[in-house]
């Protein structure tokens, strides 16, 4: 498996970070805005995490490859 740069682990992290957001909305927890309350962080942490999933999907051929 070919190494992950920092911005291919920051993308997954916050990828992970927004499954694991979407997963407790199961129990009506919404982790983003327990966190950061101010609505304009709130706004960035999704944008991130949306841009980390395109980001992610543009490049999972490469995370395979050595």
């Amino acid at each position: 498996m070919k190494k992950l740069s920092i911005i291919d682990l920051i993308a997954l992290i916050l990828l992970i970070v927004g499954g694991l957001n979407w997963g407790l909305a199961l129990f009506n927890i919404n982790l983003v805005p327990l966190i950061f309350r101010v609505d304009i962080l709130i706004k960035i942490v999704y944008a991130l995490v949306g841009l980390s999933a395109i980001y992610i999907l543009v490049i999972i051929g490469k995370l395979g490859k050595k």
